[in-house]
């Protein structure tokens, strides 16, 4: 399928069209044109080579950004336009960067949350309670699903898997078969709210979607992940896995620190829709309170401790006097020191690359090709299944920089091909790439690959219900 792609890129610059441009001067025919293109394609490689590689998805990408802007910039210089390359960078910069922002504080959220063992505290509370392996797999999927809309797909995919490595340990075709599922139900629950995932925040930031807009897409994000479900569930073995014991106890300010998140979220969403502000304002001011909330903890902890300490000695609790031993202040910055710092330099790597691409014309041409001369459904659809081999990321900036005039209704159903689209094979989403990681040699390429009909036949049923449920969505330009 990559050997495909890369042919249908390659015949579309050799076309006629592509003399279609974004920036003042056409390179889309020139040398300087097709060397960005084959950087481009390089780092893209390197990047699917992950896996095997052993190389972080950044590195090749920020190369190609660097190298793509470079040639931008010869060619203005000589032409005499340097403040014209200039300006499309800082316009493209600036997108990444709130972005970046965005991203980074629900990262620290995500990540402090997790420090206080919130999601230790989840994953006991499944172990204890001895559900059967059928439940288990219902569970986790379903988990996924909802834990993915406010949590990035990744660290629920993550969260998920442990729990089941953990209960049916050594029964390697259940904890592929959960694996796929996990994958499937985390991709499809970040599909209909502007927090689960990367992709549906830039449509959001955009302003192409309404906040309240994308939860048309539950019922098709439902869909997709139920479908493929239980179609897989009648191939378990419900059988009963050993009783686990595992005490886990939430950290001081862990409740806390959930309020706030949501509270932050909240805010992102009035910033947007009350003051028509960029909802980073939101995001941002969300990082104060948290970096304030753990200056408090931090100041309050010796009080706190020694009520602690009196309390349980009064009581006789040892098992709690032995675990306050193990409380350590809480820092902020040690929190955002531990982002995902590899996704986002990918991001602005990826970003950077389509911005330079769209400069010297090719996302012009390749809208002319898709919008222009094709349905745009059949258009999104398409670029969906592209987003199984080539990271969704890249794939909406592309759709967001062509700007083509679409209405809500394939708005929405690009955001959901997009999300789902990488479901179809294990290295179509970060989920997947990272659960090959964590499960090695259990949930592989070639096991989801069995698996890839009934994942598609749920892609497909996803976009027919979005066309049949929103129908009068897609009449009017959005």
């Amino acid at each position: 399928m990559p050997g495909l792609f890369v042919l249908a890129l390659l015949t579309l610059l050799a076309s006629p069209l592509a003399q279609a441009t974004s920036g003042p001067l056409s390179l889309t025919g020139s040398l300087y044109g097709f060397s960005a293109v084959a950087l481009f394609l390089l780092a893209y490689a390197l990047v699917m080579a992950e896996e095997q590689l052993h190389m972080r998805k950044s590195k090749p990408v920020l190369i190609a950004a660097g190298l793509i802007w470079t040639l931008i910039g010869w060619v203005y210089v000589q032409a005499g336009l340097p403040n014209e390359a200039e300006a499309a960078f800082r316009e493209t910069l600036l997108e990444y960067s709130e972005l970046l922002l965005f991203l980074l504080v629900a990262m620290t959220y995500i990540n402090a949350m997790e420090e206080r063992r919130v999601f230790d505290a989840l994953r006991a509370w499944m172990v204890r309670k001895g559900f059967s392996y059928r439940q288990l797999f219902w569970l986790t999927g379903g988990l996924a699903f909802c834990i993915s809309a406010v949590a990035n797909n990744l660290t629920t995919a993550m969260l998920m898997c442990a729990v089941v490595l953990k209960v049916a340990e050594g029964d390697k075709r259940f904890i592929g078969l959960c694996c796929i599922n996990i994958v499937i139900a985390a991709n499809a629950g970040g599909t209909f709210s502007p927090f689960g995932d990367i992709t549906t925040l830039m449509v959001w930031q955009a302003g192409r979607v309404g906040f309240d807009e994308f939860f048309a897409l539950l019922v098709p994000a439902l869909v997709n992940y139920l479908l493929p479900a239980l179609i897989m569930s009648a191939f378990i073995k419900n059988r009963q896995p050993s009783s686990l014991e595992e005490d886990v106890w939430l950290k001081r300010g862990a409740r806390r620190i959930i309020a706030l998140f949501l509270f932050t979220v909240a805010s992102a969403v009035a910033c947007h829709a009350l003051l028509q502000l960029p909802p980073v304002l939101g995001m941002m001011t969300g990082l104060g309170l948290l970096q304030f909330f753990g200056y408090y903890l931090r100041r309050s902890l010796p009080m706190s401790l020694e009520r602690k300490r009196t309390r349980y000695a009064r009581r006789g609790d040892w098992k709690k006097l032995e675990q306050l031993g193990s409380v350590v202040p809480f820092d902020v910055f040690t929190r955002i020191a531990r982002s995902e710092w590899d996704t986002l330099l990918f991001f602005y790597g990826v970003v950077m690359c389509v911005g330079g691409l769209g400069f010297m014309g090719y996302l012009s041409l390749l809208s002319q090709t898709l919008y222009s001369g094709w349905d745009p459904a059949w258009a999104n659809i398409v670029l969906g299944v592209i987003s199984a081999v080539v990271d969704n990321i890249p794939v909406m900036f592309a759709v967001l920089s062509m700007e083509p005039d679409m209405s809500i209704g394939n708005w929405l159903l690009i955001t959901l091909t997009a999300g789902v689209g990488g479901s179809l094979l294990s290295v179509g989403s970060a989920a997947g790439v990272a659960l090959m990681g964590q499960a090695r040699g259990i949930y592989t390429f070639a096991a989801h690959l069995r698996w890839a009909p009934v994942i598609a036949l749920g892609y497909a049923a996803s976009i027919a219900v979005h066309l049949w449920l929103n129908a009068g969505s897609f009449t009017a330009a959005g």
